[in-house]
């Protein structure tokens, strides 16, 4: 059985390693020319955790989290408002089980535990043409091949959802925010520490990285749906500069770091609401099919056991699979999706994302 799976960030890889054990002749492609650097720091909590052990890369992944020590927050003079030694915004508590690592530390991770499998990048999916036997595809390059399944792990953007599903607006529902993420240089200094900052409807956050001499710098805004172009990095970066240009403390010096990152990512905060998410020999995983945001802290976990579940069941019975990814991933999606409408603007408690992290059962 020969599947073709576009994404190649978490959900992709972490798919195609599963369907290999199950004997799938799997190919990767990402649209963009090599794996994506920067990105933000993302946490692994409850279920997707057996899923990372059981792929045997969760010591690897514990050797490469974060490891902050604390957080502070600023207000727009520098003046500090509050610091704790025992959580931060985006890990949550010390002393809980999560991990948190980087982005793209984990895709590296991932991606090298996907021994065998075919990635090819700088391509994208240009045509979709299902038969009850298959798909045939047709890709910007303008190379052509058939494959037994096509599995999106794209992203809240998804191609192959706009393929087989049509456009994304129906799906889509915005939660009122905007963010960026970049790397700039560290003239902050930061060791192991991350700094909260907002004013008005503008604000952000700068965390150090491992490499002590960067930092990745977050920067976003509160507004209604924009009208932009997803592939425009300059007119992401104005937008950004134009909301946040107010601000006081150390954003000028971001901004201005801002225009230099070649990392550059910008997107909006929105979830994606389907009531399926497979469409004859077509399948949806992780954000392309359900996104529940950065706001819900689980948008990485949705994704790696959203792969495990799907290629579980693709494993014991292809005729039967795409209903019982449904049946074991539906309440398990709608409880971290809900998380983002328990406290708008201040996140849902500790508690009830480690209940919604583990409300599935993995075999």
């Amino acid at each position: 059985m020969k599947v073709l799976i576009s994404g190649a960030s978490v959900g992709g890889p972490v798919l195609a390693y599963w369907l290999r054990r199950h004997g799938y002749e799997t190919t990767l492609v990402e649209r963009a020319p090599a794996p994506r650097k920067g990105g933000q720091a993302i946490d692994i909590r409850g279920a997707a955790l057996t899923v990372v052990a059981k792929m045997g890369v969760i010591e690897q992944i514990k050797a490469l989290r974060t490891t902050m020590r604390g957080m502070s927050m600023v207000d727009g003079d520098g003046n500090e408002l509050m610091r704790s030694y025992e959580e931060t915004v985006s890990g949550g508590r010390f002393d809980s089980p999560d991990i948190e690592i980087m982005r793209d530390d984990l895709t590296a991770t991932l991606t090298a535990a996907t021994e065998g499998a075919e990635y090819v990048y700088g391509d994208s999916i240009a045509t979709l043409a299902q038969d009850p036997d298959g798909v045939d595809v047709t890709f910007e390059s303008g190379r052509q091949a058939r494959y037994d399944y096509v599995f999106g792990a794209d992203g809240l953007h998804s191609n192959v959802r706009k393929l087989a599903f049509g456009p994304e607006e129906p799906f889509l529902s915005h939660l009122g925010m905007y963010v960026s993420i970049f790397t700039a240089d560290n003239f902050l200094g930061l060791d192991h520490w991350q700094t909260w900052f907002r004013e008005g409807d503008a604000g952000g956050a700068v965390f150090s990285d491992r490499d002590a001499a960067v930092m990745r710098v977050n920067l976003g805004f509160g507004a209604d749906p924009i009208d932009y172009d997803h592939r425009d990095i300059d007119q992401q970066k104005r937008l950004i500069e134009e909301h946040c240009s107010g601000m006081g403390w150390e954003v000028p010096k971001l901004l201005e770091a801002m225009w230099k990152a070649d990392d550059f990512y910008f997107d909006a905060m929105a979830q994606v609401k389907m009531e399926r998410w497979s469409k004859g020999r077509v399948a949806l995983i992780g954000d392309a099919g359900y996104c529940a945001s950065p706001l819900s802290g689980q948008g990485t976990s949705l994704a790696l056991v959203g792969a495990y579940v799907l290629a579980q069941e693709l494993g014991r019975d292809p005729l039967a699979a795409f209903d019982r990814y449904e049946e074991r991933m539906r309440a398990f999606v709608e409880q971290n999706q809900a998380l983002v409408l328990e406290n708008p603007g201040q996140g849902a408690s500790p508690e009830s994302v480690q209940r919604a992290a583990t409300s599935i059962t993995l075999d």
